[in-house]
């Protein structure tokens, strides 16, 4: 069983950034692949970012690609999220997501274990 906290969610003007925050217990931390999805009210929830268990390889959802940096610290068993140049269309909430084997996935249903999720929301 794995544990997932999120935190560092908030309110922000459009254009800013925020940091977030996955901490983990239980399992083996530093092997599993770790992903971030979104899921804003009447949408399905969509996949943000992954990472695999070196912090390696990485992989973006293309409407963050290259606002959104995701790394984690094996040592801390963290993983976080830098949001920069935040949009409204990024308002969700955010949860962060445990894949128990092999490397990181796009779709939710590779994902073993689940945070409660950290709300964000971006004002215009």
């Amino acid at each position: 069983q794995v544990q997932l906290v999120e935190s560092g969610g908030g309110l922000v003007q459009a254009g800013g950034s925020l940091r977030l925050s996955c901490a983990a217990s239980g399992g083996t931390f530093s092997s599993y692949a770790m992903g971030w999805f979104r899921q804003a009210p009447g949408k399905e929830r969509e996949f943000v970012a992954a990472i695999d268990w070196s912090g390696g390889s990485t992989d973006y959802a293309d409407a963050v690609k290259g606002r959104f940096t995701i790394s984690r610290d094996n040592a801390k068993k963290m993983v976080y999220l830098q949001m920069n140049s935040l949009k409204p269309e990024d308002t969700a909430v955010y949860y962060c997501a445990v894949k128990l084997f092999g490397t990181s996935a796009t779709r939710a249903s590779a994902y073993k274990y689940w945070g409660q999720g950290t709300q964000v929301t971006v004002s215009s």
